[in-house]
């Protein structure tokens, strides 16, 4: 549009305030539109409001039903500890034993779970599984060879709880 161009008037309601019966409507169809609108966000807010609380929930409850799950595995354990803690004045041959015993169910219970003892007496030091408490030297082992492990690795990989501790042999 050039400036010697007038512009147009828009439509004039009869009473010339140049606000019309479908400009009303328009405007009142906006503002319903804009309260609806307005009224799904909130709803859909609340929802994730709620969903969020009842996964919180269900994690919750999960987690304590788990905890119960590997504590029941572990109740046959201590029933056993106990047993032997009850025959204390008996033969100490048999003591040791039950001891025996009661570690093999504890080391097949913890396997079971996903976490198995690692055994690295000899094998080579790995930074991302050994721990090293020491070096010695060694003449019988390689240099960088694990030839004494004072705490058993548990788990592989990501699943891992604990690197062993180990000594490792030196080169000259």
């Amino acid at each position: 549009m050039s400036e010697a161009e007038p512009a147009l008037p828009g439509p004039r309601s009869p009473d010339g305030s140049g606000v019309t019966d479908d400009t009303e409507q328009d405007v009142a169809a906006l503002r319903a539109r804009v309260a609806e609108l307005t009224d799904q966000r909130l709803r859909a807010v609340a929802d994730l409001q709620n969903a969020r609380k009842r996964y919180e929930r269900e994690l919750s409850q999960a987690r304590a039903q788990e905890r119960a799950r590997v504590t029941r595995q572990w109740l046959p354990v201590l029933d056993n500890l106990e047993r032997a803690l009850a025959h204390a004045d008996a033969d100490p041959k048999s003591i040791i034993d039950g001891v025996r015993a009661v570690t093999d169910q504890a080391l097949e219970l913890v396997s079971q779970l996903g976490f198995p003892r690692q055994d690295d007496l000899g094998a080579s030091f790995n930074p991302s599984r050994h721990e090293a408490a020491g070096s010695s030297a060694d003449a019988h082992a390689a240099a960088g060879t694990v030839i004494e492990v004072l705490q058993p690795a548990y788990g592989e990989g990501d699943q891992q709880l604990r690197p062993a501790l180990v000594v490792v042999a030196k080169g000259d």
